[in-house]
């Protein structure tokens, strides 16, 4: 009668294991979340840049709403490059048309001229010269010219002046168009 009621001891020892094998896989879980929210953390702060466009200073190529992605890491910006940029605290986006020692020339036709040649590309507005800037002018050391793709709306460079590089915060790489998000 004393055998009856004892429990088997190979059922007590795969309870226990099983028990160990579920805990363990919890740490697992649980260490594996962490990194992955880590890396996540690290990649989106200081790889890449998500962003929302506010505004019509880069429209059509950037619409108010649409979600840009950025590469924070790209420092040799390339003329015509879209970039994410802060001035006076707040993040703007526009088109790099000038690097440092070009000369930027604007006239009363609404033509842009970089070092002497037409930058039309497929810009629809004309770039008039806004009151607070001579031209020609000379992009300085270390900063950008940078004006909005639509040109008679746009704040931009011919408001705030050069934009410096330390400014420049991330190359937009990707663009996702806003649909009724």
């Amino acid at each position: 009668m004393h055998a009856d009621k004892t429990p088997d001891c190979s059922h007590v020892i795969r309870t226990r294991r099983n028990q160990a094998e579920i805990k363990r896989g919890y740490v697992s879980l649980a260490v594996h979340a962490t990194l992955l929210a880590a890396l996540g953390l690290l990649l989106f702060t200081r790889v890449f840049l998500i962003t929302r466009a506010s505004g019509s200073d880069m429209f059509p190529a950037v619409r108010d709403g649409d979600l840009l992605l950025g590469f924070r890491l790209e420092k040799e910006f390339l003329k015509n490059d879209v970039v994410v940029y802060e001035v006076d605290g707040k993040q703007r986006i526009g088109r790099i048309l000038g690097k440092e020692t070009d000369v930027v020339t604007l006239d009363d036709t609404g033509s842009l001229l970089v070092n002497g040649t037409v930058q039309a590309n497929e810009i629809l507005f004309p770039t008039y010269a806004k009151e607070g800037m001579e031209y020609p002018y000379q992009v300085p050391e270390g900063c950008v010219f940078i004006l909005g793709d639509y040109r008679t709306q746009a704040e931009d460079s011919r408001d705030f002046g050069c934009i410096r590089l330390e400014d420049v915060k991330a190359k937009v790489i990707t663009i996702l168009r806003r649909r009724a998000i």
